[in-house]
C-alpha cells in the first residue's frame, strides 16, 4: 500500500522531475500530447507507489516515463501508417516554455526527431536517454532491463542509422540568416536565389494531416523543391505575416493570417545549405503557438545577424 503519511511530499519531488520526463517522452514519441499523456500516467503510478519504498525517485519515474513510452511508441507507429501524407513531429514553442528544453537541446530539433522516428523504439530509447540527458550505460540498462553490453550495442546502432541520413552541424547564427535568405527568396519569387540556398539532395516535407491541403509526398531535389516552396509561398499571398520564434530550439517561422496560425516553417541546415525545409501546416499541431506567446518572442524577419537575403558562408 503507498505511503500515505509521504503524499505531502509527492508532488515537489515529481515536479522537480517532470520537465526532464516531458523531455523524454516528447523526443521519443514527436507529439505534445502524447507526452503529456505519458507524464500524467506517470504521476498516477507514482501516487499509487509505496514512495517509502523507492530509493531514488529521480531514477524510478525516468524509468517510468521510458517504459510507457516505450509502449506508446509501438501503438504510434501503427497508426502513422494510416496518417495522411508526410508526418512531422508536433513542434514547441521553446521560447514560451523553456522547461520544454528538459536541460540539453540535443535531439530536440524538428529535423532530429523526424529522424529518430525512423529507428525502433528501443534504439531510440537508448539515443534519447544517452544523447539528450547523459545517461551511462549502465544506468541505461537499468531502465531498460536490459544488459550494459546490450545498451552499448544499441547506442551505436541508433547513432550509425542517423549518422547515415545527418550532416555537420552549421552555427546558430547561420542557420538563421539561412532561414532568413530562404524566406525572402520565397516571398519575391525569386528561383534563382533560392535553388542557390538549397542543398543537391534537399527534400521538402508539408505535414496537412488530412486537414489543409498539403504535399502528399516528400518533394525532392533542388529544382523541384525551390518551384514548390515559391509556389506555396504564392498561395498564401501577401496577406500573411511572418514572425520568427524559436522552436525546438531553433529559429522558425510562424506564418499568420489574421488572428489564425496557418504554418510553420523550419529549415535543417548544413554547410552544403537547407537539406530539409519542415512545413507543418496541420491546425492541430500548430494550435500551441498562442497570440500572447507571440508577443513575447516574435522579432522582424530578418533581425537574425545580418541582413535578409545574406547567405552564409
Amino acid at each position: 500500500m503507498p505511503n500515505r503519511e509521504a503524499s505531502a511530499d509527492a508532488v515537489p519531488a515529481f515536479d522537480a522531475v517532470r520537465p526532464r520526463l516531458f523531455g523524454i517522452a516528447y523526443r521519443m514519441l514527436g507529439s505534445v500530447d502524447d507526452a503529456q499523456d505519458i507524464v500524467q500516467d506517470t504521476w498516477l503510478r507514482w501516487q499509487q507507489t509505496d514512495r517509502s519504498a523507492v530509493r531514488d525517485v529521480t531514477a524510478f519515474l525516468v524509468t517510468t516515463t521510458t517504459r510507457l513510452a516505450l509502449n506508446t511508441a509501438t501503438s504510434a507507429r501503427a497508426r502513422r501508417e494510416s496518417y495522411v501524407g508526410p508526418w512531422l513531429p508536433e513542434p514547441i514553442h521553446t521560447s514560451a516554455d523553456p522547461a520544454t528544453r528538459a536541460e540539453q537541446g540535443e535531439a530536440l530539433g524538428l529535423a532530429l526527431l523526424l529522424l529518430l522516428q525512423r529507428l525502433n523504439p528501443i534504439e531510440r530509447a537508448v539515443y534519447v536517454l544517452r544523447e539528450a540527458f547523459d545517461y551511462p550505460f549502465r544506468q541505461i540498462a537499468e531502465v531498460l532491463d536490459i544488459t550494459e553490453a546490450n545498451a552499448r550495442q544499441l547506442g551505436r546502432r541508433a547513432r550509425t542509422h542517423l549518422a547515415e541520413e545527418r550532416h555537420a552541424p552549421v552555427a546558430p547564427a547561420d542557420h538563421g540568416r539561412l532561414l532568413h535568405a530562404f524566406l525572402a527568396a520565397a516571398r519575391s519569387g525569386d528561383l534563382g536565389q533560392l535553388e542557390k540556398l538549397l542543398a543537391r539532395d534537399v527534400v521538402s516535407y508539408a505535414d496537412g494531416g488530412g486537414i489543409v491541403s498539403a504535399a502528399r509526398v516528400p518533394v525532392t531535389g533542388r529544382t523541384n523543391v525551390a518551384r514548390y516552396i515559391v509556389g506555396l509561398a504564392a498561395k498564401f499571398g501577401m496577406d500573411v505575416s511572418l514572425d520568427v520564434v524559436e522552436s525546438n530550439g531553433h529559429e522558425a517561422v510562424l506564418v499568420r493570417r489574421a488572428e489564425s496560425v496557418v504554418a510553420l516553417c523550419a529549415i535543417d541546415a548544413s554547410p552544403e545549405g537547407i537539406i530539409r525545409v519542415l512545413i507543418v501546416l496541420n491546425p492541430t499541431k500548430l494550435a500551441r503557438f498562442g497570440l500572447s506567446d507571440l508577443q513575447q518572442d516574435k522579432r522582424p524577419l530578418g533581425s537574425s545577424g545580418g541582413p535578409v537575403g545574406e547567405v552564409p558562408r
